[in-house]
């Protein structure tokens, strides 16, 4: 009968089918269940694993996922947007047997590689296909970073889908899994054609401009070109960024309300200097890899968190924008994090009721403000398509950088007075988060690091509320908001999941009515 042996500690040069001789001999096969690395120890850095050992006549069991097809009626669901929320709506809907379309104001994963080149090399922005919008959503241009801190039973489910269609097998197990920038846009034409082979449309380049409304209810959606399509179920997961729709909410008279989110600035610094930092005699050890780490610290007087945000071992900085007038900062790591530099957004809380009251958008305009003060600066010093940055010492002791340090990011920097740029809440919270991180992490405040401007979609600072049972607007009946954009998820994972809960919820809608009928 299989054993399940938790937290083995496995020394990094020792092996693990070794070890499990020894607990259970005879052993003929396993299943790793968790796996991370512990180097908090100085002289023990080791790896942390759960496992299931089988003994013989036995073997790991089968994690395929059946999903049940409904009987449906009914013209077919409509998704706007195709981030990973979007994308696995459409995927649990077609699995479900229930045909879907789904509206993409951007291109396909490839065409909108180029057009984002385009961007990074000369500064010309296309306001439909950028780092945020277009196949992927900005879940494709963010390491395919993985971790959630949700609970929820569809984590196995996308993990498996993910794996299905080309993604590394270790996303199931490892502590904090990635895909990877690069393999992710291999990812998700498979799962495209698989969409495209089992019942849902497809529409690239379509804008969706207006949702059709009756009473209280949406019942379809208007594209830019007038075109109209009617449904009962429009699934919303435009993403975090997509600022026009939530104005169109507005004025719909959808119920929104102000959510507390982060904004700072993202800080780099070469990858062997986090690897030594980390794994110490241990840093060049070819099982490590790239290392990363997740710091915070806590202003208890004003009650504001400081913590490092998507964390981007063997990464690049990106110029993420989607107005021509801003400039926003993100990173993205490839699989193998091979880059010579690491980079984490530095990120302070902003409670929405404390800085802004009742006002629904006011956290959106101070977001857009800082962004154009950005590209003001970048301009101001001679530049057109950079991103504006300063050493992580100048900063500290207030002066402007008279030279930068190299930087991943392939647009481009140039040198601005950030800690002026940021408000002094947001300037004072980074300086006294990074002291205490330089406690934690000696080096980290080093004249090696650099901080560029700014971080500011962490997520979205407007909700669309909804019913958490029916997963319907709280206002418009038939409106299904899912993903960061909604409010209701952090990551690709998350928004996934979220995507799989509305068609889930719908499922059961449908079903009620045909018990009841």
């Amino acid at each position: 009968m299989s054993q399940k042996f938790e937290n083995l500690k496995v020394g990094i040069d020792e092996s693990l089918e070794e070890k499990l001789a020894l607990l259970m001999p005879g052993y003929t096969s396993y299943q790793v269940l968790r796996e991370s690395i512990d180097a908090r120890k100085r002289h023990s850095l080791h790896r942390v694993v759960t496992v299931e050992v089988y003994g013989p006549d036995e073997a790991p069991p089968d994690r395929d996922f059946q999903i049940e097809k409904i009987n449906f009626r009914g013209s077919p669901v409509l998704i706007v947007g195709s981030g990973p929320a979007g994308l696995f709506a459409a995927l649990r809907l077609v699995e479900r047997g229930i045909p879907c379309v789904l509206f993409e104001r951007g291109s396909d994963a490839v065409n909108r590689l180029k057009a984002i080149n385009r961007y990074w090399r000369y500064g010309e922005l296309n306001l439909d296909d950028n780092v945020c919008f277009g196949e992927g959503g900005a879940g494709l241009y963010s390491d395919g970073k993985l971790m959630t801190r949700i609970k929820s039973p569809h984590i196995p489910y996308v993990l498996r889908r993910l794996v299905d269609f080309g993604a590394p097998k270790e996303i199931e197990w490892l502590a904090n899994p990635h895909v990877g920038s690069d393999r992710i846009r291999r990812v998700i034409p498979f799962v495209r054609k698989f969409l495209l082979e089992n019942g849902c449309t497809i529409r690239f380049n379509t804008k969706v401009t207006e949702l059709l409304t009756e009473k209280n209810r949406v019942t379809g959606l208007k594209t830019a070109t007038g075109e109209m399509f009617h449904s009962d179920h429009v699934i919303l997961a435009t993403g975090h960024s997509a600022r026009d729709m939530f104005e169109h909410l507005r004025d719909l008279g959808v119920h929104l309300e102000g959510k507390s989110f982060a904004m700072g600035l993202r800080i780099e610094h070469p990858q062997k200097l986090i690897n030594q930092i980390q794994y110490r005699q241990f840093a060049e050890h070819p099982k490590l890899g790239s290392a990363n780490y997740k710091l915070t610290y806590h202003i208890e007087e004003t009650n504001t968190g400081i913590y490092s945000f998507c964390m981007c071992p063997g990464g690049f900085i990106l110029s993420s924008g989607t107005d021509p007038d801003g400039v926003v900062c993100n990173g993205m790591s490839n699989y193998h994090r091979n880059s010579p530099f690491a980079n984490s957004g530095i990120v302070v809380s902003i409670d929405y009721q404390k800085h802004f009251g009742g006002d629904v958008f006011a956290g959106l305009e101070f977001q857009r403000g800082l962004e154009r003060l950005c590209k003001q600066n970048v301009e101001r010093a001679g530049g057109t398509k950079e991103i504006p940055a300063q050493l992580a010492v100048d900063f500290m002791e207030g002066r402007l950088s008279p030279s930068l340090m190299k930087s991943s990011c392939p647009s481009g920097v140039v040198s601005a007075r950030l800690d002026e740029l940021l408000p002094p809440f947001l300037a004072n919270g980074i300086k006294e988060g990074l002291l205490d991180f330089e406690r934690k992490m000696r080096g980290f405040l080093s004249p090696q690091a650099q901080l560029h401007g700014i971080e500011s979609r962490t997520s979205s600072p407007v909700r669309v509320t909804r019913n958490p049972e029916t997963m319907q607007s709280l206002s418009h009946a038939g409106l299904y908001p899912v993903g960061e954009g909604a409010g209701y998820a952090g990551g690709i994972t998350s928004a996934a999941v979220d995507g799989i809960k509305a068609v889930e919820a719908i499922v059961a809608q449908v079903q009620s009515q045909v018990y009841t009928h």
